[in-house]
């Protein structure tokens, strides 16, 4: 919950499906089906609720698992629609693709507003919360007229500067964009910015990334077992659900240990 107004994680139960609706799937390791955009999955029953949620990974499906709407599904149904499930799905469908970003945005500048080394941008935090926070509880007429890539660009120097602040004193190894796909990363990884790297399958066995900049890099499959990331920057649970981990993978609080890593 945010500021008391918006919840920032999914609640399936009080959604409508959407995520089962709206993205276009593409026959994948992530999935086992073709579907186009706006066309609901197989899967998903009467009551909205998925057929094989209990078995997606066996089933072919494990793209399912790892997405989150931080909780657009819910803000949708239960407040711009008035708890209306039964709206016409492009009318759902066109406010939660607004919601969802923007419900993103908010949970990074949430995270911050936690960073005791960015207090001084706390006023300044405030400030775009409280303005994606009121867009967002918007009716759904205006949801379409909000410039969430403006929104994106605000904020974005703020949370540049948040992490700026927090990484000072820090090695700060410039590895935005890196492609490090498969890889395994040479060096101290303390205060690197990961911002937007490309992490798919690399190897972080052990790793401490204390205060890395993970925001928007792709942690698909990348080995995290043992690794350190209690004070990662931005790391976000879609990231954590994309990875592999194991008890012993330390997280920031706030994130949940995903159900299929190893014990």
């Amino acid at each position: 919950m945010l500021a008391g107004v918006l919840e920032l994680r999914a609640d399936c139960a009080r959604c409508a499906g959407l995520c089962c609706v709206g993205p276009a799937l593409t026959r994948s390791a992530d999935f086992a089906i073709d579907k186009p955009a706006g066309q609901p999955c197989p899967n998903l029953r009467d009551d909205h609720r998925c057929g094989i949620h209990a078995h997606l990974r066996e089933r072919g499906f494990p793209g399912c698992t790892v997405y989150d709407c931080f909780g657009a599904g819910q803000q949708t149904v239960q407040v711009t629609f008035g708890g209306a499930s039964s709206q016409p799905r492009d009318e759902l469908l066109a406010a939660f693709a607004v919601l969802r970003p923007l419900h993103e945005l908010l949970w990074h500048l949430d995270a911050a507003r936690g960073i005791a080394a960015a207090a001084a941008l706390r006023p300044a935090l405030d400030e775009q919360v409280s303005r994606v926070t009121e867009l967002a509880a918007a009716p759904a007429a205006s949801l379409a007229e909000i410039d969430v890539v403006g929104l994106r660009g605000d904020a974005h120097v703020l949370l540049q500067e948040a992490s700026r602040l927090a990484r000072a004193g820090t090695p700060a190894r410039d590895l935005r964009g890196a492609d490090l796909i498969g890889k395994k990363p040479r060096g101290d990884l303390t205060g690197a910015n990961l911002q937007g790297a490309y992490l798919i399958g690399a190897d972080l066995r052990g790793r401490r990334l204390d205060r890395a900049d993970l925001i928007g890099a792709d942690l698909r499959a990348a080995d995290l077992r043992g690794a350190d990331l209690s004070t990662a920057l931005f790391l976000t649970q879609p990231q954590v659900n994309a990875a592999v981990g194991d008890a012993s993978t330390r997280l920031p609080a706030g994130l949940d240990r995903p159900p299929h890593w190893a014990s």
